[in-house]
């Protein structure tokens, strides 16, 4: 089987990207905002098989509970709008997390239902329904229409990009293969830069500390101002609220977002305003 959603476009060969203001690396926080079922299986610290399961259930939800107001101070501190990547349970269960993201004018994400449910295996119009009832919920909760959409675990079916082109979304997350945006294979989608490298999960569970990510995230930066000389550039910072949100690891996350809130070249944006910052200069794309 071959992939048709999107071409093989090599970073080299494509017409330059240049970001608001001159600047040359475009950078977003996509904050997962997430609900867990007890009763489910979900992304764990130490899988056991038990219901409930007071030791990942709890360790997860201490996220909405203490770590989703500790990573908003920090956020607001340096000035950034954080991109949300929304299970739209949350509207139900954690409303007062919500609010705080309205005040604070966030760009709202679809991130599925919950993160205890994967994006997979729907027949068409079950996947419709699903999606509009995402988005739909979403809208009612923040007063947004989400434009962008990453499934969760970055899950999709092979015909989601085309029904949330249907319902109004103009980008997806979950394809995290370029630093630049580009366009799918589908009328009006985007795919915009994420990372499963730069992520809080990944990074802190294989063990590295706080300095180590502080390093990683300047890293990060600095190879891709040189190599935007041309052509800007998309750096992505992925969180998850009960892991970056531990005392030990959010002061880390401060000195990085105050590094990165210093640099003369970064733009501090959201997803939603990369993509449109993309479609304003690359236009349209036809599908023959």
């Amino acid at each position: 089987m071959t992939l048709e959603l999107f071409d093989y476009s090599p970073i080299t060969e494509r017409p330059a990207i240049s970001w608001p203001d001159g600047k040359r690396v475009a950078f977003y926080v996509g904050l997962n905002v997430e609900h867990f079922l007890v009763d489910r299986p979900s992304t764990s610290i130490w899988p056991l098989d038990v219901v409930p399961d007071a030791l990942n259930h709890g360790w997860r939800d201490y996220g909405a509970r203490v770590g989703i107001w500790r990573t908003i101070d920090i956020l607001d501190r340096h000035g950034i709008r954080a991109s949300t990547l929304l299970n739209s349970t949350v509207a139900e269960h954690n409303p007062q997390i919500i609010r705080a993201g309205v005040e604070r004018d966030w760009a709202w994400l679809a991130h599925g239902s919950t993160n205890s449910i994967l994006h997979a295996g729907y027949e068409r119009d079950e996947e419709r329904k699903v999606l509009a009832d995402i988005a739909d919920t979403i809208e009612s909760a923040t007063g947004q229409r989400p434009k962008g959409w990453m499934g969760p675990a970055l899950t999709e079916t092979f015909h989601t990009p085309e029904l949330l082109a249907e319902l109004g979304f103009g980008y997806v997350l979950d394809w995290t293969n370029d630093d630049q945006p580009y366009h799918l294979n589908v009328p009006g989608m985007l795919s915009v830069p994420y990372t499963v490298e730069l992520n809080d999960l990944g990074l802190f569970l294989r063990g590295l500390t706080g300095p180590d990510f502080l390093q990683m995230v300047k890293d990060q930066y600095d190879v891709l101002r040189a190599d935007s000389e041309h052509s800007g550039r998309v750096m992505a910072l992925a969180l998850h609220p009960f892991v970056i949100g531990q005392p030990f690891r959010a002061k880390y996350l401060d000195l990085a977002l105050k590094y990165l809130a210093a640099q003369p070249d970064v733009w501090l944006t959201t997803s939603d305003e990369i993509a449109d910052a993309y479609r304003r200069q690359q236009g349209s794309h036809t599908v023959a």
